[in-house]
């Protein structure tokens, strides 16, 4: 079903969180300061990549990609990176994709899962396609009685699903839940060193591809008071039981 580089930990132990990506970069482009703090924060990380991305216009083949997302997930330190084998360039939200994925969420039981939210207009329709696919196997997770498709692999509840976008993207509009800006003033550089590692994708001449990641993040982090940031849409409106400690959050 899937090729997938090497853990460093125990295939099926508990990921705290996984992000979704149409493509390998998409998550480094969209959360990849974010990823790489929470690692340095103890969490435990999974990307997982819909489709190999490939083909491309640089890229010599598929092989070379996923060597070059699997230097991207060491430069972030994440724990699981998996490639599915759907298709870019022809990704559609299916049934069949909607399993597979779920599939996964229920073998690495994250507590959060991070994922497109919009359409991103000029750029892949694979991005839609995957916040589509995303969405569906969230909630397929945790449905009982369907043995025909998940086997003895017990039901899943995933407690929270935010949006990410990518830094290329426009600002959504705020929506009735809100915004939630991460801190990642001090893996900026580690994000930026994580999409170098695509040398297919951001030859010489698309140099100004970091500038702009690097402009976003600061833009971003500056309105949260931050160095530099990423931001994420919750799905659901969220609340806290201790409101100076959400207003004041101990770094």
């Amino acid at each position: 079903m899937s090729a997938e580089s090497k853990s460093h930990k125990d295939d099926d132990q508990q990921l705290d969180l996984i992000a979704v990506g149409a493509h390998p970069d998409d998550v480094e482009i969209a959360c990849g300061g974010t990823l790489a703090r929470m690692v340095q924060q103890g969490y435990r990380v999974g990307i997982i990549d819909l489709t190999d991305g490939e083909p491309t216009p640089l890229s010599p083949g598929p092989e070379v990609r996923l060597q070059e997302a699997k230097q991207a997930a060491e430069v972030l330190g994440v724990h699981k990176r998996i490639t599915m084998e759907l298709p870019n360039r022809r990704l559609f939200d299916s049934f069949e994709a909607r399993v597979a994925l779920a599939k996964l969420f229920r073998q690495y039981r994250p507590k959060v899962v991070l994922g497109f939210g919009d359409k991103t207009p000029l750029a892949s329709p694979d991005h839609y396609q995957a916040m589509l696919i995303t969405d569906a196997a969230v909630f397929y997770s945790r449905l009982c009685k369907w043995p025909d498709h998940f086997g003895d692999v017990p039901p899943h509840i995933i407690s929270r699903q935010l949006y990410f976008q990518l830094a290329f993207e426009p600002m959504h509009g705020v929506a009735a839940c809100g915004h939630i800006t991460t801190d990642i003033s001090d893996t900026l550089q580690q994000k930026l060193e994580s999409i170098r590692c695509y040398a297919t994708q951001f030859p010489a001449e698309k140099n100004y591809v970091y500038d702009r990641v690097k402009a976003f993040a600061m833009h971003v982090g500056a309105g949260a008071g931050y160095a530099a940031g990423e931001i994420f849409y919750p799905t659901r409106s969220l609340g806290t039981p201790d409101l100076m400690q959400a207003l004041f959050p101990i770094a």
